[in-house]
């Protein structure tokens, strides 16, 4: 019988292998749904229902939903996400708090309510309750909310972030659903022959010497990219790729722009 899960923490670590010590290689928020793959006595092996990541998780912090749940959650056109760079919840019956991030999912939300499973929540803040597929713009908005968010492997919230995860939960906040991974967002949409072409939200990918895709950013106006290299940050990008004042050089170089909305 198949299991299924949702995030009731803030944060979940995911991981490469089923060991506190293995690579972090992604992150399930508040909110997020998963169908589960393999359960162990101390791990559960999982697979994300917003990108189809497998990975692995503590089985301390899985809470587990039955399948009338997950396929209710899977209807879903757009499942409102937390605006805020923290935001808190509470517990309506118990009053008990929980801090959540930006992006984090708030199932069947309504009037400042929202519910998973039996467990109904109250929110304050701003939350984005419709999707806006098509107001792109939207996309460089929430972008810049994470303006110095330090950048961490695997991270996907304000308070650490990689570059793909940083353009997924950007594009979530608009209603649009995109892998997790760079190589795998570049895909995605379809080529822009000139960088002149672009306009902000379309996002630049960035090869290594092998020419593997290893970096992608968000387009702004003006030339300029914002992504997360270091931390999330601003700079000049051209035809070669992305030139940072601070080196006086070169940081990646590009290998194709993609309107992907």
């Amino acid at each position: 019988m198949a299991e299924f899960g949702i995030s009731t923490l803030s944060i979940i670590p995911c991981r490469a292998e089923p060991a506190d010590a293995a690579e972090q290689v992604t992150q399930i928020l508040f909110g997020e749904h998963y169908k589960v793959k393999e359960m162990r006595k101390k791990w559960v092996r999982i697979k994300a229902a917003l990108d189809d990541y497998e990975c692995w998780i503590d089985r301390k912090q899985h809470t587990a939903i039955d399948e009338k749940l997950f396929t209710r959650l899977e209807k879903q056109k757009f499942i409102p996400v937390c605006l805020e760079t923290v935001g808190l919840v509470e517990k309506v019956e118990t009053q008990e708090l929980i801090p959540i991030m930006a992006g984090s999912s708030l199932p069947f939300y309504k009037d400042g309510e929202f519910k998973i499973d039996k467990t109904q929540y109250r929110i304050q803040g701003q939350v984005q309750e419709k999707a806006e597929k098509k107001n792109i713009s939207a996309v460089v908005q929430h972008a810049y909310m994470y303006m110095h968010t330090p950048y961490l492997w695997g991270g996907r919230h304000p308070f650490g972030i990689d570059c793909s995860g940083y353009t997924q939960i950007c594009y979530k906040m608009i209603g649009y659903n995109i892998p997790r991974d760079a190589y795998q967002q570049a895909a995605l949409g379809h080529a822009l022959s000139f960088i002149e072409e672009a306009e902000p939200g379309d996002l630049a990918f960035f090869d290594n010497a092998e020419g593997r895709i290893i970096h992608v950013g968000i387009m702004l106006e003006n030339n300029h990219i914002i992504h997360a290299s270091g931390k999330v940050r601003i700079d000049r990008i051209d035809h070669q790729g992305i030139y940072n004042n601070e080196i006086n050089d070169y940081s990646h170089r590009l290998r194709i722009i993609k309107r992907i909305v």
